[in-house]
């Protein structure tokens, strides 16, 4: 499901668990994509290049802002925004996993007349026409990271995504490396359909596939957790009771896997290798929990907290003249 898009990857893979564990008790960093640019021509003094002189308000909307990443995030874009001070008011709205009231959010903030907003679109084509709505309003529109479809420019101003592909062949790569006699694969993602799961899923089945190894076990493309904690857990809980084997798990949010986990001690079996995004609570649950798992190994992936930046760069940009 890739195309051609304004790709952010601001960090290909963190490679070790050393790298992930380093950060148990401290505090996640953020690398600002615009942080560094230089004043803008417009003549903001000390703004960076994308922040024009133009005052304008800019909305962002979550599908589902209810788990830790969309809590950083959301922080992350905000300070994005407090370095432009052409941007005269700041609205957040959290769809709450309600693909309606995610719509709804949207057409509100049309409504409210903001000039530019940025949207993580978790239900992906269903926001479509509130995207195409907004951009035919005049708002500046910037999806983010979930596909929603449609086209730069006609749809919508700029869709911003992640080498999502990178990351299922990375996770795909370690599995054949560490697990080389195969095994079966649980693999969890958000909504039914989104894109990010799908591209990840495809990737991941390009290097998987061809072993004749591995098996994929539950709901196909991958068992949906709208990257709710809580309803991952549900998922995660009902998959160990109903496979008495499980390998590895594939998920791309990982924190969200702890609640869960601790299922497999509790039913006498060793937590199985992990595979997914990167988060200070899962790293520190592994550290806790590896020397009593014999069969626990972690792999993780930058988790992208920054995409929500450059997707602020962009809106305030062309809302401004930045």
């Amino acid at each position: 499901m890739s195309r051609p898009s304004t790709t952010l990857r601001l960090l290909a893979v963190t490679g070790a668990v050393a790298l992930s564990v380093s950060a148990c008790g401290g505090s996640s960093s953020d690398t600002a994509s615009g942080s560094g640019s230089k004043a803008s021509a417009s003549g903001v003094s000390g703004a960076p290049s994308w922040c024009g002189s133009k005052e304008i308000s800019l909305g962002l909307t979550d599908g589902f802002g209810g788990n830790s990443w969309r809590l950083v995030t959301t922080a992350a874009a905000k300070d994005e925004v407090a370095k432009c001070p052409s941007v005269k008011d700041f609205t957040y709205a959290d769809g709450q996993g309600n693909t309606q009231k995610a719509i709804s959010d949207i057409q509100g903030l049309v409504a409210k007349g903001v000039d530019a907003m940025v949207v993580f679109p978790d239900a992906g084509s269903a926001i479509l026409p509130a995207l195409r709505s907004a951009h035919s309003a005049g708002v500046k529109t910037v999806p983010y990271r979930v596909d929603p479809g449609g086209t730069d420019g006609k749809d919508y101003d700029v869709w911003v995504g992640a080498d999502f592909t990178t990351d299922g062949k990375n996770w795909g790569n370690w599995i054949v490396k560490n697990l080389p006699g195969g095994g079966n694969v649980l693999f969890l993602s958000g909504p039914k359909g989104n894109s990010q799961g799908i591209t990840e899923g495809e990737a991941l089945h390009s290097v998987l596939d061809p072993t004749g190894k591995y098996t994929f076990i539950g709901e196909q493309p991958f068992a949906p957790t709208n990257w709710d904690p809580a309803v991952t857990q549900q998922v995660l809980t009902a998959a160990i009771a109903k496979n008495p084997k499980i390998d590895v798990i594939v998920s791309d949010f990982g924190p969200s896997l702890v609640g869960a986990l601790p299922a497999f001690e509790k039913s006498g079996r060793s937590i199985p290798a992990i595979v997914t995004s990167d988060g200070n609570v899962l790293s520190c649950f592994y550290e806790d929990h590896k020397d009593k798992n014999a069969d626990f190994k972690l792999y993780t992936v930058a988790t992208g907290n920054d995409n929500a930046r450059l997707a602020v760069d962009w809106a305030v940009a062309l809302a401004t003249g930045g």
